[in-house]
Protein backbone atom coordinates (compact mmCIF):
# COMPACT_ATOMS: atom_id res chain seq x y z
CA UNK A 1 0.00 0.00 0.00
CA UNK A 2 3.01 2.27 0.32
CA UNK A 3 3.87 2.30 -3.36
CA UNK A 4 3.78 5.56 -5.36
CA UNK A 5 3.69 7.73 -2.22
CA UNK A 6 0.18 6.56 -1.38
CA UNK A 7 0.70 6.83 2.39
CA UNK A 8 3.26 8.03 4.92
CA UNK A 9 4.63 5.74 7.64
CA UNK A 10 6.50 7.24 10.61
CA UNK A 11 7.83 5.98 13.92
CA UNK A 12 8.93 9.07 15.82
CA UNK A 13 10.86 9.37 19.08
CA UNK A 14 10.33 12.86 20.55
CA UNK A 15 7.43 15.20 21.38
CA UNK A 16 8.82 17.79 18.95
CA UNK A 17 8.81 15.22 16.18
CA UNK A 18 5.18 14.27 16.68
CA UNK A 19 4.24 17.97 16.90
CA UNK A 20 5.95 18.89 13.64
CA UNK A 21 4.69 15.72 11.96
CA UNK A 22 1.06 16.55 12.74
CA UNK A 23 1.62 20.22 11.89
CA UNK A 24 3.09 19.21 8.53
CA UNK A 25 0.09 16.97 7.90
CA UNK A 26 -2.31 19.89 8.34
CA UNK A 27 -0.33 22.55 6.47
CA UNK A 28 0.64 20.55 3.39
CA UNK A 29 -1.26 21.56 0.26
CA UNK A 30 -2.04 17.88 -0.45
CA UNK A 31 -3.50 15.06 1.62
CA UNK A 32 -1.96 11.63 2.14
CA UNK A 33 -2.85 9.15 4.92
CA UNK A 34 -0.37 9.25 7.81
CA UNK A 35 0.44 6.10 9.79
CA UNK A 36 2.23 6.79 13.11
CA UNK A 37 3.51 3.68 14.90
CA UNK A 38 4.94 5.26 18.06
CA UNK A 39 3.92 3.31 21.20
CA UNK A 40 2.14 4.87 24.16
CA UNK A 41 4.99 4.17 26.60
CA UNK A 42 7.01 7.04 25.12
CA UNK A 43 4.41 9.38 26.62
CA UNK A 44 5.83 8.50 30.04
CA UNK A 45 9.47 7.93 29.13
CA UNK A 46 11.66 10.28 31.21
CA UNK A 47 14.15 10.84 28.37
CA UNK A 48 11.63 11.29 25.55
CA UNK A 49 11.42 15.06 25.95
CA UNK A 50 12.01 18.09 23.74
CA UNK A 51 13.17 21.61 24.61
CA UNK A 52 10.72 24.39 23.87
CA UNK A 53 13.01 25.74 21.14
CA UNK A 54 12.55 22.55 19.10
CA UNK A 55 8.79 23.04 19.17
CA UNK A 56 8.92 26.73 18.28
CA UNK A 57 11.78 26.82 15.78
CA UNK A 58 12.31 23.23 14.71
CA UNK A 59 10.93 21.11 11.89
CA UNK A 60 10.15 17.48 11.28
CA UNK A 61 13.33 15.46 10.75
CA UNK A 62 13.06 12.35 8.58
CA UNK A 63 16.39 11.10 9.90
CA UNK A 64 17.97 12.05 13.23
CA UNK A 65 21.78 11.68 13.23
CA UNK A 66 23.62 10.51 16.32
CA UNK A 67 23.47 13.22 19.02
CA UNK A 68 26.04 11.86 21.48
CA UNK A 69 28.87 14.10 20.29
CA UNK A 70 30.98 11.21 19.00
CA UNK A 71 34.07 11.69 16.88
CA UNK A 72 32.95 10.18 13.55
CA UNK A 73 36.53 9.04 12.87
CA UNK A 74 36.38 6.80 15.93
CA UNK A 75 33.05 5.16 15.06
CA UNK A 76 33.36 1.44 14.35
CA UNK A 77 29.69 0.64 13.72
CA UNK A 78 26.55 2.59 12.87
CA UNK A 79 23.24 1.32 14.20
CA UNK A 80 20.08 2.29 12.33
CA UNK A 81 16.82 1.95 14.24
CA UNK A 82 13.34 3.38 14.50
CA UNK A 83 11.08 4.22 17.41
CA UNK A 84 11.41 3.45 21.11
CA UNK A 85 14.24 0.96 20.68
CA UNK A 86 16.51 3.98 20.32
CA UNK A 87 16.20 4.80 24.03
CA UNK A 88 17.19 1.30 25.12
CA UNK A 89 20.18 1.36 22.78
CA UNK A 90 21.25 4.83 23.91
CA UNK A 91 20.91 3.98 27.62
CA UNK A 92 23.01 0.83 27.26
CA UNK A 93 25.62 2.69 25.23
CA UNK A 94 25.85 5.31 27.96
CA UNK A 95 26.01 2.66 30.68
CA UNK A 96 29.01 1.02 29.01
CA UNK A 97 30.53 4.38 27.97
CA UNK A 98 30.83 3.31 24.35
CA UNK A 99 32.24 6.00 22.08
CA UNK A 100 32.62 3.89 18.95
CA UNK A 101 28.95 3.13 18.17
CA UNK A 102 26.72 5.70 16.47
CA UNK A 103 22.92 5.39 16.67
CA UNK A 104 20.89 6.91 13.83
CA UNK A 105 17.10 7.15 14.00
CA UNK A 106 14.96 6.64 10.90
CA UNK A 107 11.86 8.64 11.84
CA UNK A 108 10.06 8.33 8.51
CA UNK A 109 10.06 4.83 7.08
CA UNK A 110 8.03 5.67 4.01
CA UNK A 111 8.68 7.54 1.83
CA UNK A 112 12.28 6.79 2.80
CA UNK A 113 14.59 9.81 2.52
CA UNK A 114 17.55 8.05 0.95
CA UNK A 115 19.44 11.29 0.36
CA UNK A 116 19.28 12.20 4.05
CA UNK A 117 20.41 8.72 5.08
CA UNK A 118 23.40 8.96 2.74
CA UNK A 119 24.25 12.43 4.03
CA UNK A 120 24.09 11.19 7.63
CA UNK A 121 26.33 8.21 6.91
CA UNK A 122 28.83 10.20 4.86
CA UNK A 123 30.70 11.43 7.95
CA UNK A 124 31.72 7.91 9.01
CA UNK A 125 34.79 6.00 7.77
CA UNK A 126 34.37 3.90 4.67
CA UNK A 127 33.83 0.22 5.38
CA UNK A 128 32.17 0.73 8.77
CA UNK A 129 29.31 -1.76 9.37
CA UNK A 130 25.83 -0.27 9.08
CA UNK A 131 23.37 -2.42 11.04
CA UNK A 132 19.58 -2.26 11.02
CA UNK A 133 18.26 -3.19 14.47
CA UNK A 134 14.62 -3.86 15.32
CA UNK A 135 12.72 -5.39 18.22
CA UNK A 136 10.42 -7.36 15.95
CA UNK A 137 11.05 -10.84 14.63
CA UNK A 138 12.92 -11.10 11.36
CA UNK A 139 9.73 -11.81 9.40
CA UNK A 140 8.04 -8.72 10.88
CA UNK A 141 8.93 -5.06 11.25
CA UNK A 142 10.92 -3.13 8.65
CA UNK A 143 13.84 -5.51 8.09
CA UNK A 144 12.93 -6.73 4.59
CA UNK A 145 11.86 -3.25 3.52
CA UNK A 146 15.12 -1.68 4.69
CA UNK A 147 17.12 -4.49 3.10
CA UNK A 148 15.56 -3.69 -0.26
CA UNK A 149 16.26 0.01 -0.04
CA UNK A 150 19.48 0.63 1.88
CA UNK A 151 22.07 -1.81 0.43
CA UNK A 152 21.92 -0.37 -3.12
CA UNK A 153 22.80 3.01 -1.62
CA UNK A 154 25.69 2.03 0.62
CA UNK A 155 27.25 -1.27 -0.40
CA UNK A 156 30.07 0.48 -2.24
CA UNK A 157 31.01 2.27 1.00
CA UNK A 158 29.62 0.37 4.00
CA UNK A 159 28.88 -3.19 5.11
CA UNK A 160 25.16 -3.91 5.61
CA UNK A 161 23.59 -6.34 8.09
CA UNK A 162 20.66 -6.63 10.47
CA UNK A 163 19.96 -7.74 14.01
CA UNK A 164 16.43 -8.86 14.89
CA UNK A 165 14.62 -11.48 16.89
CA UNK A 166 14.46 -14.85 15.10
CA UNK A 167 11.51 -15.56 12.81
CA UNK A 168 8.32 -16.18 14.71
CA UNK A 169 4.62 -16.84 14.16
CA UNK A 170 3.79 -14.67 17.18
CA UNK A 171 4.50 -10.95 17.66
CA UNK A 172 5.38 -11.50 21.34
CA UNK A 173 6.75 -14.22 23.59
CA UNK A 174 3.86 -14.09 26.07
CA UNK A 175 6.38 -13.95 28.91
CA UNK A 176 7.60 -10.64 30.35
CA UNK A 177 10.83 -12.18 31.68
CA UNK A 178 11.56 -13.85 28.34
CA UNK A 179 10.88 -10.59 26.53
CA UNK A 180 13.32 -8.69 28.77
CA UNK A 181 15.99 -11.33 28.25
CA UNK A 182 15.57 -11.23 24.49
CA UNK A 183 15.61 -7.42 24.53
CA UNK A 184 18.83 -7.32 26.56
CA UNK A 185 20.56 -9.77 24.24
CA UNK A 186 19.32 -7.90 21.16
CA UNK A 187 20.75 -4.63 22.44
CA UNK A 188 24.04 -6.21 23.47
CA UNK A 189 24.42 -7.74 20.02
CA UNK A 190 23.59 -4.44 18.32
CA UNK A 191 26.20 -2.52 20.32
CA UNK A 192 28.86 -5.19 19.96
CA UNK A 193 28.70 -6.24 23.61
CA UNK A 194 27.37 -9.75 23.14
CA UNK A 195 28.60 -10.90 19.75
CA UNK A 196 28.59 -14.68 19.54
CA UNK A 197 27.05 -15.28 22.97
CA UNK A 198 23.33 -15.13 22.30
CA UNK A 199 22.84 -16.48 18.80
CA UNK A 200 19.73 -18.40 19.83
CA UNK A 201 17.92 -15.19 20.80
CA UNK A 202 18.84 -12.89 17.92
CA UNK A 203 19.08 -13.31 14.17
CA UNK A 204 21.66 -11.94 11.78
CA UNK A 205 21.89 -12.21 7.97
Amino acid sequence: MSVSDNIQVCNVTTPAQIFHLLRRQVLRPYRKPLIVMSPKNLLRHPVAVSPRAELVQGRFRHVIPDEAGLDPRQVERVVLCSGKLYYDLAATREEHKLRNVAIVRIEQLYPLRRDEILETLSVYPEGVPVIWVQEEARNMGAWYYMSRNIPPLILSSFRWSGITRPVSASPATGSASRHKLEQMHLIEEALGLGAGRHGELVARP
